[in-house]
């Protein structure tokens, strides 16, 4: 195979490579709706337990293909506080069931409970309380760049990562887009798109908790030193391969975990939760 098509492959395998690990992390994290299935009448009926929303609008918890018959309510509260729970009951909507939660400002929680009751049987859909965050509206034209930066970030990293493990000549210019495509998705676009959902620009150290942004901090500077240093001798290549692996480690983090929580009792938004 020529150099050509050694490079094609690797490329190739370094897309699908983030495309996995970004598929990981979105659906590994708490803001990933609970969805499952089960079977009544003969009939298979599912759900999906919503554990995101903007703060603008409800929620909707939703049922579908559901027999005709077929019930259910959603017993919630605010997240944290000791107050009775609010029971809304499932709406029919075509062959679908839908109950609304309530709206909650920027970084607000719920907690819920979802079932459904058919011929005097009850199917509880969670054991444990499904907690919902609501966020501020971030505007398309800031987080599809924020995305797209932030995935090439992954890809490029993981591409250097493979250039310098093989030895191959382009490991210091391809470590240069790694490190310019992280600070434009992860340092500018970031900070921006925490502010339109949660009113701050940064929450991580040494302000606060917010893993979200220590881990793209952490991964930030190790690809800038990495940078650094095979500006200094392109034979560093050590520092990419380290780099690549604590940007993978640090996406293996779920997205959103420890993130911005509203204080019902004060008003503040808190980190690290």
């Amino acid at each position: 195979m020529g150099k050509y098509g050694k490079s094609v492959l690797i490329w190739i395998f370094a897309v699908v490579f983030t495309g996995l690990t970004a598929y990981y992390q979105r659906t590994t994290g708490p803001t990933y709706p609970v969805r499952g299935s089960l079977e009544i009448d003969g009939q298979k009926v599912k759900y999906r337990l919503v554990r995101s929303e903007e703060s603008i609008s409800p929620a909707e918890v939703i049922v579908k293909n559901a027999p005709a018959g077929l019930e259910g309510v959603v017993k919630f509260k605010r997240y944290n506080i000791d107050e009775p729970w609010t029971i809304v009951n499932f709406s029919p909507s075509e062959e679908n069931l839908s109950a609304w939660l309530p709206k909650q400002p920027p970084a607000g929680k719920l907690e819920y409970f979802a079932e459904l009751t058919y011929k005097g049987v009850t199917y509880k859909l969670n054991e444990d309380p499904v907690v919902i965050r609501f966020t501020g509206p971030v505007p398309i034209y800031i987080l599809a760049p924020h995305v797209f930066f932030m995935f090439l970030a992954m890809l490029f990293s993981a591409r250097t990562g493979i250039e310098a493990v093989l030895k191959r000549k382009k490991t210091k210019v391809l470590a240069f887009y790694t490190t310019l495509f992280f600070f434009i998705g992860g340092m500018i676009l970031g900070p921006i798109v925490q502010k339109y959902a949660f009113d701050a620009y940064w929450t991580g150290w040494p302000f606060g908790h917010d893993l979200t942004d220590n881990k793209t901090l952490v991964a930030f500077v190790a690809w800038l030193v990495a940078y650094l240093r095979l500006r200094k001798n392109e034979n560093n290549r050590g520092w990419a391969i380290a780099a690549a692996i604590i940007l993978l480690l640090v996406y293996m983090i779920p997205h959103s975990m420890f993130g911005s929580e509203l204080d019902y009792s004060t008003g503040d938004i808190n980190t690290g939760n």
